[in-house]
C-alpha cells in the first residue's frame, strides 16, 4: 500500500486588534496599530505556532498584520505580499455598519459591496492568487493578514463562490488551517483563538 503524497496547508492568522477592529469599524487600508491586547494576542502565537516548520511565510504590508507576524517570531522571514493587502472599503473606510445602514438599509458588505473601493470579485482575485502560490509550495504556508481578506481566501481555497465567505467569522489573532481530505480542500480549523499548538 503506498502512501499519498503530503498535499501543502495554507495557515492563516489574522492580526491582533486594534482600536479600530474593536470598535467594528471597516479597517482597509487605513494603517491602525495594534492596541495593547493585540499585541499581547500577537505575542501569544509564538506559542501556538513554535515549534511547525513552514516552508514561506507571507505577510500582508500593512502594520498590524506586519507586527502581528513580527511579535509571534517570523517577522525575520516573513515576505510580504501585496495581495494580502485588506479590502479597500473606499467610501466607508472607518464606518460602522449601522452607520452605512442609515442610508442603505439592510446593506451588506457581501451582497451590495462599497463605493469607491474593491469589487469582491477583486478581492477574490488576489486570493486566488495566493491559493495558486501556496499550493504549488512544497510544505506549508503561513499567511499573516486581515479578517476579511482571510474570509475570502478560505472561501476560495474551498472552492466556493466568494459570498460563501460572509459565513466563516474570523476573530482577531485567531489562525485557521486550510487543508485537504484526500484530494478534497477543507477546513481543518477555523477561528480558532485559542491556546492549542497547532498540531500536525
Amino acid at each position: 500500500m503506498t502512501e499519498e503524497p503530503a498535499q501543502s496547508r495554507l495557515v492563516v492568522v489574522r492580526h491582533g486588534s486594534t482600536t479600530w477592529s474593536s470598535a467594528g469599524k471597516h479597517t482597509g487600508r487605513t494603517d491602525v496599530p495594534l492596541d495593547a491586547h493585540g499585541e499581547a494576542q500577537a505575542r501569544a502565537l509564538s506559542g501556538r505556532l513554535d515549534g511547525h516548520e513552514f516552508a514561506e511565510v507571507l505577510t500582508s504590508p500593512l502594520g498590524r498584520a506586519r507586527r502581528t507576524c513580527e511579535l509571534a517570531g517570523f517577522g525575520g522571514r516573513a515576505e510580504v505580499c501585496e495581495d494580502l493587502v485588506e479590502w479597500d472599503y473606499g467610501a466607508y473606510e472607518g464606518l460602522v455598519t449601522n452607520e452605512i445602514r442609515r442610508k442603505r438599509p439592510r446593506w451588506t458588505l457581501w451582497r451590495d459591496g462599497v463605493p469607491g473601493g474593491e469589487t469582491l470579485a477583486q478581492v477574490a482575485a488576489r486570493a486566488d492568487r495566493v491559493v495558486r502560490r501556496a499550493r504549488r509550495t512544497d510544505g506549508d504556508v503561513l499567511v499573516f493578514a486581515h479578517g476579511h481578506l482571510l474570509r475570502v481566501l478560505a472561501a476560495r481555497w474551498l472552492g466556493f463562490e466568494p459570498w460563501a465567505a460572509g459565513s466563516l467569522l474570523l476573530a482577531p489573532a485567531a489562525l485557521g488551517v486550510l487543508s485537504w481530505e484526500r484530494e478534497i480542500p477543507a477546513l481543518g480549523r477555523w477561528d480558532d483563538d485559542g491556546s492549542d499548538p497547532l498540531g500536525d
